[in-house]
């Protein structure tokens, strides 16, 4: 019998939580919003009450939580998931860095649990759809059991049986969209100042070598309506982007482009508060360009 706990209830969580209800013999899920908690059990999902809880009840838990810190604490702190009896398997879908996934390897191996860590791209959208690329690190024999679930949530890609190596992997495809973002924004400053219709120049790069992830999504959902709501919040990119400098730092590689996409993120806070977008560099960018922030589309 198949019964799989997920911790974390967010706006990724809850989704790919979802994608799991009908697949498992029975879901157990923790968050510690009782809100988040009740809208997965009327969807067929069972309330666990604690972090121990799944881990006393459950083969494999899976966690989708914002932190490295928060991480951390629901796996290996007191009450955590760790302390469970009956947990086999934890698989850690957030984007907590390389060392956390090393130092989990390391704590959980030694109470006989092996760890997956499994961060995910593709957004709200991918996660409810079901269409997330996951990147997954860890013992090939574990992996090969929570894949199947793994395949409910998206498209899994493993990175090898070394701790950390999805979270590597999650690091450097942040990179690219970060700064994919941080380019676009210029360039698009550059081109509105000079008289071009913003829209256009979208639909020009979308069809020329100008076409990425910023291109073609957030700017056409984002940032040519002014709504910047795209659904991932600068806070959280801009954790992600400490994670990564940290890491290339120890590991002797220079990343400039991601110092650069630091401090837009960094100004995205302290300009338009906590809740910000991270699509909110692009008004960074035209701020600095003196370009009128009630333009319109």
């Amino acid at each position: 019998m198949s019964i799989v706990g997920f911790i974390g209830l967010g706006r990724m969580g809850a989704n790919m939580a979802a994608n799991l209800i009908g697949h498992v013999d029975q879901l157990l899920v923790h968050d510690v919003s009782p809100d988040a908690v009740a809208a997965m059990v009327a969807q067929g999902a069972q309330a666990a009450g604690s972090a121990k809880a799944l881990g006393d009840e459950c083969d494999i838990v899976f966690a989708s939580l914002p932190t490295p810190p928060i991480v951390r604490e629901a796996i290996l702190g007191p009450g955590g998931v760790a302390e469970g009896s009956r947990v086999k398997i934890v698989c850690d879908l957030s984007t907590s860095g390389p060392r956390l996934a090393q130092d989990l390897h390391a704590a959980l191996s030694a109470r006989g649990i092996a760890s997956i860590d499994a961060p995910v791209s593709g957004g709200i959208k991918g996660a409810k759809d079901g269409t997330l690329a996951i990147m997954a690190g860890g013992p090939q024999a574990e992996y090969d059991q929570v894949l199947p679930l793994l395949q409910r949530m998206g498209k899994p890609f493993y990175m090898g049986e070394t701790p950390g190596a999805g979270q590597v992997m999650k690091l450097v495809n942040n990179l690219l969209g970060a700064v994919a973002i941080g380019v676009t924004s210029e360039g698009m400053a550059m081109g509105i100042k000079a008289g071009l219709d913003p829209a256009r120049m979208i639909e020009v790069l979308n069809s020329g070598t100008g076409i990425n992830s910023a291109t073609r999504d957030k700017w056409p959902r984002s940032v040519l309506p002014r709504t910047f709501d795209f659904g991932f919040a600068a806070a959280l990119s801009l954790k992600d982007t400490n994670l990564l400098l940290d890491e290339a730092e120890a590991m002797g590689v220079p990343l400039q482009l991601g110092q650069v996409v630091r401090s837009y993120l960094e100004r995205v806070l302290a300009d338009y508060g906590p809740d910000a977008d991270f699509t909110a560099m692009a008004k960074v960018v035209e701020s600095d360009a003196g370009l009128d922030p009630e333009r319109g589309a």
